[in-house]
């Protein structure tokens, strides 16, 4: 009986090894890769062992389902037939395998961790992703592929040795089948759940660093995008990452953290719906917000960072500008979920594609709109990418102005028209708005600073750099620094023609990056690049600088009361007219959040204790201190809000009055 259950389970277990030490070895190699940002040899054994689980995890998901028919079959007359399914079963699976991993270290380049939610997110706009992988990542993906053919083979007529010659004329009884298979389904699920405690195996049990591109190799990246997949489901459920903390409690925290008086809150069915006057009270302004693409503040040198942005240096000095202007997010749409709705950034989607926020959500569009304004979206690309048209024509946007809607354009990228053909566009609708004698709001939204990083030839002349920044960026980072120089250019150009414009004397206008080209680095939350260049130009004060913290969501309400209409809407940020109000700053990075109060930062991890800092803000390092009780409730009360307030829809668009 023993030699018939050896024989039973031989091929799971040989597979079983064979996937480990696939595994194994992308994981030392990405170690080896990445080998100074491990400091001691502890780490890389915890790497090991942690990883092992993770793997071992993985296995027992995916031979899980054969393993409930294997027994049974090998000892029928359909063995010979079930083992050549069970070789394609293997097959798919170790291909799965390899292909993500193979994929992984182009994905570490641009995200710094392994792929996740973005690799699924991107197969719905197979079209945009195809173009910009085709136009700037063809190696990669040759690399990729060429790789994957040819270990492919080679595992085919592997898998010939592991499975088929397990063809067998040996004698098989119920007793041997029925051993066989539960120690096949015992041992399966116990490396399925990872665990003997009451939680199954997840992430933040075998992370153990503060590296978040180190806990991202200890998993492996099938791990990592099908445990994304599974969170696509649990949009609503924070308390599930951080802890749970009671609803009073969290609703008097974020009411508290408004500065705003209790009095202002006007709703029990909407906790954080207020009224607040505007600054200014003459006839209400026109608004203008152009939203750069990927545009940090280390591209900005009167924010300290290189100077390739010349254009946007003298919009600082000719407006309200932010020193310490803090991105929410590492995503577009998480920019323009704080930018245009306010909304606190949460570690699920952002509510531009979230199922409940595509009606009645709030927007300062739905706002303005409901304050007899006209409002516009305009894009050089397709606007149906990351799901930006239905959300805004759902919320308060009455026209959508697109790649076919530009006249000529002169170049056209992977991701649509350039900038000086959107902003050529955007002063023609501009100039119709303001001829039709209605307050209008224009959004406008750039993507000639995206990858592959195409523009037009002759325009913008790179900069020289020296020999040490030379060995410093690599061909791809020179790239975007051009991409960057010519979205410069493409704003300076259209702000000094918008100067001239009958439309410009009674319009607003605000300049702010959607987030940082690359959030990377060794911190849980790389604090430096979420910092982000931003200015109000045209508002009626003082051409100033700002060097309180700042939060993308602060910059709507601070608008609104720039422009002379009343805020009635559920929005936490601060209106920085105020001198007492801001200072604090929310950021999400992947699972992680952060909540930054002048210098000092708290940062929450799934299923982990809080964890306190002190940033500096010119060395940009973080430094642990001891924990600030107060602050990290504050912290959790807010990275819980936004998936309390969309589930039980306290972010709804109110009617709101002009005064």
């Amino acid at each position: 009986m023993f030699s018939s259950i050896i024989f039973v389970l031989r091929p799971f277990v040989l597979f079983a090894i064979f996937l480990l030490l696939t595994l194994s070895i992308s994981r030392y190699g990405l170690a080896i890769w990445n080998i100074d940002r491990f400091h001691d040899i502890k780490s890389l054994l915890a790497l090991s062992l942690n990883g092992l689980r993770i793997d071992l995890s993985l296995l027992g998901y995916l031979l899980i389902l054969p393993a409930l028919l294997h027994p049974w079959l090998i000892a029928s007359k359909l063995q010979v037939l079930w083992l050549k399914a069970l070789k394609i079963w293997f097959f798919v699976v170790l291909v799965s395998v390899l292909f993500f991993e193979l994929a992984t270290p182009a994905f570490i380049i641009e995200y710094g961790f392994r792929p996740n939610r973005l690799f699924i997110e991107y197969l719905a706009y197979p079209d945009e992703v195809m173009k910009m992988l085709f136009n700037g990542h063809l190696a990669t993906i040759t690399i990729v592929f060429s790789s994957l053919i040819i270990l492919s083979l080679g595992i085919w007529r592997t898998l010939d040795k592991l499975v088929l010659t397990c063809k067998n004329k040996l004698q098989l009884n119920i007793p041997s089948s029925l051993v066989s298979f539960l120690a096949l389904i015992l041992v399966l699920f116990l490396c399925a759940r990872g665990t003997v405690g009451h939680r199954p195996i997840n992430p933040s049990l075998v992370y153990f660093s503060t590296d978040p591109l180190i806990n991202s190799l200890t998993l492996n990246s099938l791990y990592c995008v099908a445990h994304a997949y599974k969170q696509f489901g649990d949009e609503k459920n924070a308390s599930k990452l951080y802890g749970k903390m009671e609803n009073q409690q969290i609703i008097k925290l974020v009411q508290q953290e408004t500065l705003l008086e209790p009095v202002k809150f006007i709703s029990s069915s909407q906790p954080s719906l207020a009224i607040r006057k505007p600054l200014y009270q003459g006839k209400p302004k026109n608004l203008v917000i152009i939203l750069e693409e990927s545009l940090g503040a280390q591209y900005v040198s009167s924010l300290g960072g290189l100077a390739i942005t010349p254009e946007i240096d003298k919009l600082n000095a000719q407006g309200w500008a932010f020193n310490h202007l803090y991105a929410t997010g590492t995503r577009s749409v998480r920019g323009i979920e704080a930018v245009i709705t306010g909304f606190t950034p949460t570690p699920s989607r952002a509510v531009v594609k979230l199922d409940k926020s595509q009606q009645n959500f709030f927007t300062i569009a739905s706002l303005l709109k409901n304050n007899n304004y006209t409002t516009q979206f305009i894009y050089g690309g397709e606007s149906h990418f990351d799901n930006m048209k239905s959300f805004f024509l759902g919320n308060g946007f009455t026209d959508i102005v697109d790649f076919k809607d530009i006249l000529d354009p002169k170049f056209v990228a992977s991701w649509g028209a350039s900038d000086e053909d959107l902003f050529n566009q955007a002063n023609i609708e501009l100039n119709k708005l303001h001829q039709s004698n209605k307050p209008f709001f224009s959004f406008i939204f750039t993507s000639s600073n995206h990858d592959p990083f195409e523009i037009p030839d002759g325009v913008v002349t790179p900069i020289k750099y020296t020999e040490q920044q030379l060995a410093t960026y690599d061909s791809k980072e020179l790239l975007r620094h051009k991409a960057i120089q010519y979205a410069d250019y493409a704003l300076g150009k259209f702000i000094n023609k918008a100067k001239i414009q009958d439309y410009w004397q009674d319009t607003i206008f605000l300049v702010v990056a959607d987030h940082d080209a690359r959030a990377m680095g060794n911190a849980l939350v790389p604090i430096n690049n979420f910092h982000i260049p931003g200015v109000i130009l045209n508002s009626g004060i003082e051409t100033k600088v700002e060097n309180r913290v700042v939060s993308q969501i602060d910059l709507a309400p601070t608008l609104l009361s720039l422009m002379g209409v009343t805020n009635q809407s559920p929005m936490l940020g601060h209106d920085l007219n105020d001198p007492n109000a801001s200072g604090r700053a929310m950021m999400q990075y992947a699972d992680n959040f952060a909540y930054m109060q002048g210098q000092e930062v708290t940062i929450l991890q799934p299923q982990k204790p809080a964890l306190n800092f002190q940033y500096d803000h010119i060395s940009k390092v973080l430094k642990p201190i001891s924990l600030n009780l107060n602050l990290s409730n504050i912290a959790l009360a807010h990275v819980l809000w936004g998936s309390l307030a969309y589930e039980n829809e306290w972010f709804k668009a109110a009617e709101a009055k002009r005064k």
